[in-house]
């Protein structure tokens, strides 16, 4: 069994994890992904919130309110990790890691660890967040070495009302961006379900599409050893990752 404890800002898609919990085990796939609400000052994506959102003393908390046995830890954010920049969002997981005596990440370095894996260098981002949070991530994949070809912002403020947003809202979401010479589309926030739609996702754009929750999920896996292939997880759980190939483990503190 994989027990990957998850850190969660407050209340909004948090039930995409049980439905993915679920998904895999459906598949045979023996694991566990016990999530604990972490606390929140204000909900905004603003960047003076997100770096309190993102603070050791917060994660720290919510850290060790997770149950025993787990193998690794994801915080599961990706505006409360990115906000730092690079240095300061490996400073962060580091500090987890520390903490809790296991491997973390966090989502912002799931994705870079996504498009690794893939193989992918050029890619749309489809943000829910205001512009200036939204430019902060791109900033976040460039220092990676991830070329944004085009970013959408739809300035929602809360990770609140993200979270009410429905099927045909987040397939309206991602196919607003354009998408010429772009490897694949990112949808950041794990406050956004997405992980139900990801097939029609990616049908629907023709192309591979990374979400925040679909990252997290992959990447805490991938901390403790080979992730399996799974259906209807879009393109990056498809074929599923051998240790080798996860060798590099983007961010990841141990």
């Amino acid at each position: 069994m994989s027990t990957i404890g998850i850190l969660y800002p407050g209340h909004s898609a948090e039930d995409d994890y049980p439905w993915v919990e679920a998904n895999l085990r459906s598949q045979g796939h023996d694991v566990t992904l016990p999530l604990v609400h972490t606390s929140v000052g204000e909900d905004a994506h603003r960047v003076d919130a997100l770096l309190d959102l993102g603070g050791a003393d917060r994660l720290a908390a919510g850290a060790d309110r997770l149950p025993r046995g787990c193998d690794g830890v994801v915080w599961a954010c990706t505006s409360g990790s990115f906000v730092f920049g690079g240095a300061g969002a490996r400073e962060q997981v580091d500090r987890l890691a520390a903490h809790t005596g296991l491997p973390a990440t966090s989502t912002s370095w799931a994705f870079v660890r996504a498009c690794r894996l893939l193989g992918v260098s050029r890619v749309a981002v489809a943000a829910s967040y205001p512009q200036d949070v939204a430019e902060a991530f791109v900033a976040f994949l460039d220092e990676a070495g991830i070329t944004v070809t085009a970013m959408g912002s739809h300035g929602i403020v809360t990770a609140a009302e993200v979270g009410t947003l429905g099927r045909a809202d987040v397939l309206r979401l991602a196919a607003g961006v354009d998408r010429t010479g772009a490897q694949a589309v990112l949808v950041p926030d794990t406050a956004l379900h997405t992980l139900r739609w990801l097939e029609e996702l990616e049908t629907g754009l023709g192309t591979v599409v990374l979400t925040a929750n679909q990252v997290s999920v992959h990447a805490g896996l991938g901390l403790v050893g080979e992730v399996p292939a799974v259906d209807g997880l879009g393109a990056l759980f498809a074929e599923g990752t051998r240790q080798d190939r996860v060798a590099d483990r983007a961010g990841a503190a141990t």
